[in-house]
């Protein structure tokens, strides 16, 4: 049986092209696509029978790291490797941080793509070279409160920094206004917040000076 592999990129060029760089080669890869986290998601929960997501970490619908993480919480099971043109080394570090099994920039080559790929299937990590995944700094505890959050609870939060009430979050969720209550309260006590301001300020921290602008030049 060949590897499961979705490619998930809003640019439907960048999904064609790399899928033709991978499908050259005899490696029995099966490939899919989607152009949003919604459509990823879709095809996970038809089968979660997947062995790689290729993941871009600025597309629509998602925050920053919020999409890496929402797939980390729901399907933990399936590696994640990042393809993006963001080569920042903070960046790089805090999706590692955050669960990922590699990180390639879209800028390499045929021959790294494939070998970074063959990498992580074999149970490694990619790490891009002069990159170093040792030390910690201020944001480091709070990525591992972050990575602590269920699913429904980071969707929560990232309504939450779109500035959205309870009302319009249990609308956006099909859920009760007392149900997004108790995400709230579960939200504040794992990132060891007091309030739900603070909870959208440190996770928006995460980001800041850092994410935030480097995809603005993407």
């Amino acid at each position: 049986m060949g590897h499961r592999i979705i490619i998930v990129d809003d640019h439907p060029l960048f999904r064609a092209a790399l899928r033709q760089t991978l499908e050259g080669e005899e490696n029995g890869y099966a490939f899919e696509e989607a152009g949003d986290i919604d459509g990823l998601l879709e095809a996970l929960e038809t089968d979660r029978d997947c062995d790689l997501v290729l993941l871009d970490l600025n597309m629509p619908g998602v925050r920053g790291f919020s999409g890496l993480l929402l797939l980390r919480a729901q399907f933990p099971e399936i590696p994640v490797m990042i393809i993006s043109a963001v080569e920042d080394q903070a960046v790089i570090k805090r999706c590692f941080d955050l669960g990922a099994a590699g990180y390639l920039s879209k800028s390499e080559g045929a021959e790294a793509i494939r070998s970074s790929i063959d990498t992580v299937l074999s149970g490694e990590l990619w790490v891009p070279e002069g990159i170093s995944l040792e030390g910690e700094d201020e944001q480091t505890e709070m990525l591992a409160r972050l990575a602590t959050l269920t699913p429904q609870q980071v969707r929560v939060l990232m309504m939450l920094s779109d500035g959205l009430m309870n009302k319009q979050i249990a609308y956006e969720l099909s859920i009760s206004e007392a149900t997004v209550k108790a995400h709230v309260s579960a939200i504040l006590q794992k990132l060891n917040v007091d309030s739900r301001t603070q909870a959208v300020i440190a996770a928006s921290k995460i980001e800041q000076g850092q994410f935030a602008q480097l995809v603005d030049g993407e």
